[in-house]
């Protein structure tokens, strides 16, 4: 078969197009989920966190964009953190992150979180082994704190093949959309695979715990992912659909007698884009 034929057509012989329109179709029902469970979420005063951790290019931003475009950023936080700063390496490793956890109403997405430790901060000796590893053995103990809290905890590790990550890590070379997304870690991502092969196969045993066990996401096909992902989140959630309360509107206030426009010229941007043209 043809390589282009080929990558239009998926497994269950539908076409590209049709693999699209399915997804779109299927996101549009989650996303609508997803507002119900920001209803609930707010009525009932939830508290939850959802940690997305994986290999780079894996996909982690897509899924995020996805979970949280349709809904309020007052309710669904993202957090990415930078690298500490010369204070926050003095402090205790998990205190920075403490501070983030959700109140009442909120949920926290951290798109990365502390699990930087035994992944690249290992990989890359911005720690040393002794400290992944006492990272490791205190881990489930923190999480287990945190769920017994009443918080619901959710952990997504995003997988791709050595081959789909060279792609895309080609693909963003070459586009000047994507080039931003390629850092120097990514470079080293690619070049240290086994690396960090085992500092994650490591990580992700012994922090696989009844109270906050991983889900792991092959995401080899991007779209899967993202539904195979939100749908996931949306099970794990025992919410309810909360009513809408529609306001009425009333009526607006009508002209002030004796009103007068300002006409005094102003600014304004040229028309680019007339849709009557």
């Amino acid at each position: 078969m043809d390589k282009k034929v080929d990558k239009a057509v998926r497994q269950n012989g539908e076409s590209k197009k049709e693999h699209t329109a399915r997804y779109e179709k299927e996101m549009t029902r989650l996303q609508v989920e997803l507002a119900h469970l920001q209803a609930w979420v707010k009525k009932s005063g939830a508290r939850v966190v959802i940690i997305f951790e994986g290999r780079d290019a894996a996909g982690k931003g897509g899924v995020i964009r996805r979970l949280t475009e349709r809904v309020s950023p007052r309710v669904f936080r993202v957090v990415a953190l930078p690298a500490p700063t010369d204070r926050e390496k003095t402090q205790i490793y998990m205190q920075r992150y403490i501070a983030l956890l959700p109140a009442a109403g909120e949920v926290l997405i951290l798109d990365r979180s502390w699990y930087n430790r035994p992944g690249v901060e290992r990989v890359m000796g911005f720690c040393t082994d002794k400290q992944a590893r006492r990272f490791l053995e205190l881990a489930s103990r923190f999480e287990a704190a945190i769920v017994e809290s009443g918080v619901t905890l959710l952990k997504y590790f995003l997988t791709v093949s050595e081959d789909e990550q060279e792609r895309r890590f080609r693909r963003r070379i070459e586009d000047p959309l994507r080039q931003w997304k390629l850092s120097p870690m990514d470079v080293e991502s690619y070049q240290r695979w086994w690396d960090y092969t085992r500092a994650y196969d490591e990580m992700i045993r012994m922090t696989d715990s009844n109270h906050a066990p991983w889900w792991m996401v092959p995401s080899d096909d991007k779209k899967s992912a993202r539904i195979n992902c939100i749908s996931h989140i949306l099970k794990s959630i025992p919410y309810e659909k909360v009513k809408f309360q529609k306001p009425d509107l009333g009526k607006r206030q009508k002209r002030p007698d004796g009103w007068v426009d300002d006409t005094t010229p102003r600014n304004s941007v040229p028309d680019v884009f007339d849709r009557h043209r």
